[in-house]
């Protein structure tokens, strides 16, 4: 692809937030440079070999000078590469973006400038409050709140704004708040005039404070609200009291740590997160491919002679999978097998494959399915069992007490990690953890593993623990975990409805 830059509003910060656009631009860049309001989430969206460097500025503390990311850009862009610049909320709204398009194009490199969500419109919403209403006002005015106090003359016209204008909303304003509020108040903004900011608006870290425009200054001190905030001077702050909703949701305020596996905990990480959770995850396990797919091959070779598949978890089913293609065959290559899958996700993925389970447990776990099998007749009968490297030895055992012949293949290993260990103590350390989620026995056991032995009593004091069920459970009380919620339905849809019965007992979810 010929050299080119993408300008791309990240979003105020919730990584949802990025636009269909902007996600392809960093899906196709070979360096993304990005700043201190870009989630960090959206670097998951770059290609692995992508170059990622980091210029963000807080506050007075520059990595680089606006002029040095300009030439970063430039110079990146001149190797030949496809570069997105990733820029908190939208480029163009005191983003800089203006100034970074026109030194792409003195220098003759070719640019795309792709909008992002604000956080002047965003962090009101999620905060709950309209910037225009019928009942209120039809005007919005955005304004920079980084003037410097010690001009002799600002460039904002204070008199027009403070008559003017409905609802006005001051960017990058906190140190500057009390001059704000002394240039409106000096302009005839009357006093009650009502006033919010929001801190880190649309993240699990959001705070807003509210009052008015006599009051709000000391309000904001006396919460040690600091930047980046927003904001809000309008009657249209009023409306919070009635529309505030992200900060109402029943597991708002909660840490909660996600040990799955990163590649499957995004549908527990999006739940937990939808219920208002601030999910840090901390992967304990990495699915990889065995060993040597040999004795799955030569399963897979030998499928004429075997009556039964049986999948005990979604891994299984894709890796099984993966090899039937390998060796040029397909689903139908199983017509004469029936099958049985220990799970809904795992009976839905095998559905993907054009199969459906001939064995439908009482609930998840292999003690059901071999439960099940008892009205089956195996005498004599070769079931293929790909799974995990280090099963539970229930299922194939209880089979060849059935009668059956049994070839327990694995079809993938799980290994420990480690990755995210330092943030997870530092985050122990701190207090700052709620709640821990085990998916799996081995979760837990390389959760553990994570952990200095000698500190491990005081880093989870206070913090709770939940499983998606017993036999996760017990494997966590064994190593000295206090377990203190057990789903009833072993899924993750399951594990979710209990640690929101735990912590909102009077509002069950409905899905």
């Amino acid at each position: 692809m010929q050299a080119k830059v993408y300008l791309v509003g990240a979003g105020p910060g919730d990584p949802g937030l990025i636009t269909v656009k902007g996600q392809a631009c960093l899906n196709r860049a070979d360096v993304v440079i990005y700043d201190y309001l870009a989630s960090p989430a959206l670097l998951k969206h770059a290609r692995p070999k992508a170059e990622l460097i980091y210029v963000g500025k807080k506050g007075g503390d520059h990595t680089l000078s606006q002029e040095e990311i300009n030439a970063l850009i430039v110079a990146k862009a001149q190797t030949g590469a496809v570069v997105t610049r990733l820029k908190g909320g939208d480029p163009f709204i005191f983003g800089r973006g203006g100034e970074e398009a026109e030194t792409l194009r003195q220098a003759g490199i070719p640019f795309e400038i792709v909008p992002g969500v604000t956080s002047a419109i965003a962090a009101p919403t999620y905060a709950g409050i309209p910037l225009t209403h019928r009942e209120f006002t039809s005007t919005v005015a955005l304004v920079t709140g980084h003037e410097d106090p010690a001009k002799e003359e600002s460039s904002i016209d204070w008199a027009s704004l403070a008559k003017g204008i409905g609802t006005l909303v001051f960017l990058m304003g906190v140190k500057n708040l009390p001059n704000i509020t002394r240039r409106l108040l000096e302009h005839g903004m009357p006093p009650d005039k009502p006033v919010a900011l929001v801190r880190w608006g649309t993240t699990p870290g959001q705070i807003t404070v509210a009052g008015t425009l006599a009051t709000i200054a000391q309000r904001v001190k006396e919460a040690g609200l600091k930047a980046p905030a927003i904001t809000v001077v309008g009657d249209v702050v009023n409306l919070r009291s009635t529309l505030q909703w992200f900060e109402n949701r029943p597991l708002w305020g909660k840490k909660i740590v996600v040990t799955r596996a990163r590649e499957q905990a995004s549908d527990l990480v999006r739940r937990l997160a939808d219920l208002g959770a601030d999910c840090l995850e901390c992967p304990t396990i990495r699915i990889v491919p065995p060993e040597s797919f040999k004795p799955l091959d030569q399963a897979i070779g030998n499928l004429d002679q075997y009556a039964w598949l049986v999948f005990t978890s979604v891994n299984g089913v894709t890796y099984f999978f993966e090899r039937l293609w390998a060796a040029a065959k397909d689903a139908r290559a199983l017509g004469h097998l029936r099958t049985a899958a220990i799970g809904p996700a795992t009976a839905r993925k095998l559905t993907e494959f054009g199969l459906k389970s001939d064995i439908i447990p009482s609930d998840y776990r292999a003690e059901s399915v071999v439960e099940a099998f008892r009205r089956e007749d195996l005498k004599d009968l070769a079931i293929l069992l790909p799974r995990a490297e280090e099963a539970r030895p229930v299922l194939p055992a209880e089979l060849k007490k059935m009668g059956a012949r049994v070839d327990e293949i694995t079809a993938y290993r799980t290994q420990h990690v480690a990755d995210e260990a330092d943030q997870l103590i530092k985050a122990l350390e701190a207090k700052a953890v709620d709640l821990i989620t085990f998916t799996s026995s081995s979760t837990v056991r390389n959760f553990k593993a994570l952990l200095p032995p000698q500190d491990f009593q005081a880093l989870l004091s206070g913090v709770k623990v939940a499983s998606i069920g017993p036999i996760t459970t017990a494997t966590a009380q064994k190593l000295g975990f206090d377990v203190q919620i057990t789903a009833e339905t072993y899924t993750v849809p399951g594990l979710c409805e209990a640690i929101l019965r735990h912590y909102d007992p009077a509002d069950p979810p409905t899905s």
